[in-house]
């Protein structure tokens, strides 16, 4: 075996690189550890925001119109493996520790860009490509989603306006599932009663706040009366 090679059973040395190229190396063999370890690769659906996992975990949903590749400084960068590490990563960390999906996400997302950037590819370029092909929930591409995609992310997002263009969408989309479609409503639903519940609050607050400020307005005023006024000489 060479000095200058790293393998998972062999004793871990200093190798005769430059520290960029061990850390591409470990990389590169984590990242393949990761793969192995996928059960199903799906490209066969519209996935909202190119990536997403079943909720069984067992299958990872890339969108079918993203391309499997791109060029960066002459070289052909496959895209796959880092998007498969971004959502097994997200996944494992929201099942297991259950963790908040904003909280995952970040996690995820900074395991994805140390695999870009280990590979000698700038996270300006990879995301600059990635978001030619986003799909939004509202995207009139997304006609065929997975029945079984969890749907934790767009739950957790708190995001009302999103919760309200996917309910509008689901009518136009016969790829989705009775249960998905229900899932979607109920989440639709909760979303809609909580935005309300925090627009009444506001106003009630609003609305408890203009009767002080209008009292302290009148007693500055009052004391402005009642002072004595600086004249000039």
């Amino acid at each position: 075996m060479s000095s200058n090679s790293c393998h998972p059973n062999a004793p871990h040395e200093k190798l005769k690189a430059p520290d960029w190229y061990v850390s591409a190396l470990m990389m590169d063999r984590a990242l393949d550890a990761v793969l192995r370890r996928v059960k199903k690769l799906d490209r066969e659906h519209d996935i909202p925001y190119l990536a997403g996992y079943s909720r069984d975990g067992k299958t990872i949903y890339i969108d079918r119109h993203l391309p499997k590749s791109f060029v960066f400084r002459g070289r052909t960068i496959e895209v796959d493996r880092f998007l498969i590490l971004h959502e097994e990563v997200e996944k494992t960390l929201i099942d297991q520790l259950d963790l908040h999906y904003l909280h995952a996400h970040q996690i995820a997302t900074r395991a994805e860009e140390a695999a870009v950037n280990a590979q000698r590819v700038t996270w300006k370029a990879y995301d600059r490509f990635m978001q030619k092909y986003v799909k939004s929930i509202g995207d009139e591409r997304l006609q065929k989603v997975p029945a079984d995609l969890d749907l934790k992310p767009y739950r957790d997002y708190h995001d009302y306006d999103l919760l309200q263009r996917m309910e509008q969408h689901m009518e136009h989309a016969p790829g989705l599932g009775v249960k998905l479609k229900g899932e979607l409503k109920a989440y639709a639903a909760a979303f809609r009663e909580q935005h309300e519940t925090e627009r009444r609050r506001a106003a009630r607050k609003a609305a408890g706040a203009a009767p002080k400020k209008a009292a302290v307005k009148k007693a500055v005023a009052s004391r402005a009366v009642k002072s004595p006024q600086r004249t000039s000489r």
